[in-house]
């Protein structure tokens, strides 16, 4: 008998929300940017063609929100082609199972994040230690446990290609987690950062709330790998992308992602590595 898909015991609502919740932005006139509570994710496709894939899957019991959202913009009954995880955090995937449920979609992550995916493998727990505000402190309430999505996840391709996305070609950018991937599109400089850096203080609960932009290192309670982490910035910085829709906080474009990116990567044990944590060496 095949496996029901599932999410973890401790998966559950987390009344945590920004300013921006429920706010939509279009980057271009094919990606468009929206905001679950404190998460974002993407819809990256043409309304004109009615073809689309959605990158990461917001908050738990967030899916009749983010299917509104897609009817929204491509129209009733609108169905994406795949949804594809920046990584499985339970921010990225709180409504995955909803959505592939409610669509019939493949879901496609890294390799090193499909243990997370089909229920073998739970999180590190977060760090409420780590040097940071309140979000740090309520980080133990956050579902850790794995979701099972059996047959439905895939691998991403081992060559860089997106399925379909022939345009964007997907980046191992590890440390947030082991398998966090970030996308980019050579033609228009386009990065979707992920968790791999934010453009929000993301431990401090009065800046997520306000969505005051800031350009930070991945969430520090549940980062476990800060030399991967400070690598994998150093690799989307030198890709010189022209504008940066991170996992949260405001996209980030122009000078001042230039001006951002460059300062986090030199300065990156300074701004990004906290002083004290569990997952500190």
């Amino acid at each position: 008998m095949d496996r029901e898909k599932n999410y973890g015991s401790d998966y559950m609502f987390i009344p945590a929300t920004s300013v921006r919740s429920g706010v939509g932005v279009e980057i271009r006139p094919d990606l468009f940017c929206y905001t679950v509570q404190i998460v974002n994710l993407c819809l990256v496709g043409s309304p004109a063609t009615g073809e689309f894939v959605i990158v990461d899957t917001g908050m738990p019991k967030s899916a009749n929100d983010i299917i509104a959202v897609t009817e929204d913009r491509f129209g009733p009954k609108s169905r994406p082609k795949a949804i594809l995880l920046t990584h499985g955090h339970f921010d990225h995937v709180g409504a995955v199972i909803e959505l592939v449920n409610h669509w019939d979609v493949p879901v496609y992550a890294h390799p090193l994040e499909l243990p997370f995916l089909t229920g073998r493998q739970s999180y590190p727990e977060p760090d409420p230690t780590v040097e940071g505000g309140m979000v740090a402190k309520m980080s133990p309430l956050f579902p850790i446990e794995p979701i099972d999505l059996t047959n439905h996840v895939h691998m991403l391709p081992s060559d860089g290609t997106v399925p379909h996305l022939p345009d964007f070609k997907w980046i191992h950018t590890p440390g947030h987690s082991p398998g966090h991937i970030s996308l980019f599109r050579e033609k228009d400089r386009v990065l979707l950062a992920g968790d791999a850096f934010v453009t929000v203080k993301q431990e401090y609960l009065y800046k997520v709330l306000t969505q005051e932009q800031e350009i930070s290192g991945p969430p520090r309670y549940l980062t476990t790998d800060w030399q991967a982490s400070k690598e994998s910035v150093a690799i989307l910085e030198a890709l010189k992308p022209a504008v940066a829709v991170t996992g949260h906080g405001l996209p980030m474009s122009g000078e001042l992602l230039a001006a951002s990116l460059s300062k986090l990567v030199r300065e990156f044990d300074q701004i990004a590595v906290p002083d004290y944590g569990k997952y500190v060496n």
